[in-house]
């Protein structure tokens, strides 16, 4: 596990505004999608797992973007050509996404990154890299992102040391968190008092 320090990922900087939301209702979603604290504990058994293999698994992700022209394009300049430079840092910000949504306490520093990682979708998108690529990740496609980073995660979780039960745990642990996530990312694509 690496403890260089990833360019634009600033988990817990004190800069950034506090969520618009209070630690009680952070509570009611996260009972809206089921977790609890047994999962933030499977998330950490899972981390053993997927803490060695991020690379691999953020490869199998950038496959699947770059298969995909319409989603390639959110990484593009606007005439379409791939910025390399900015997939190389988002890829960054993915592996070490993925070690943080594994071993990070579900903190008030936690919910205010996850506002911050929603307003790098909309509104501040292209800013921590400084590029000219598209402005917005359309929401739909952030939504829709849900499956892949879920689903392909199983493969990596089924190492052979762990029964199928312990696998199921992680896997549904990590579905759990991945959703309350992308709940987060959402708001400042919503109306005001529609979210």
């Amino acid at each position: 596990m690496s403890n260089e320090p990833v360019p634009g990922y600033n988990l817990g900087d004190e800069s950034f505004p506090s969520a618009p939301i209070s630690m009680e209702e952070f509570d009611r979603l996260k009972q809206t999608v089921m977790f609890t604290e047994e999962d933030e504990e499977q998330l950490r058994k899972a981390s053993e797992i997927l803490g060695p293999q991020v690379e691999e698994v953020v490869d199998v992700w950038y496959d699947f973007v770059a298969d995909h022209d319409f989603l390639l394009h959110y990484y593009s300049t606007p005439d379409g050509e791939p910025i390399d430079d900015y997939l190389y840092r988002v890829r960054k910000r993915f592996e070490q996404w993925i070690r943080d949504t594994c071993n990070t306490p579900y903190d008030e520093d936690w919910l205010n990154y996850q506002f911050e990682i929603g307003r790098r979708h909309r509104e501040k998108k292209n800013e921590t890299d400084d590029v000219d690529a598209v402005q917005v990740i359309d929401l739909r496609y952030v939504i829709g992102f849900i499956y892949p980073i879920t689903a392909t995660v199983r493969d990596f979780l089924d190492d052979g040391e762990h029964s199928a039960d312990e696998v199921d745990a992680m896997y549904h642990a990590w579905f759990k968190a991945v959703v309350l996530q992308v709940m987060l990312w959402s708001y400042p694509y919503v109306k005001d008092d529609d979210w």
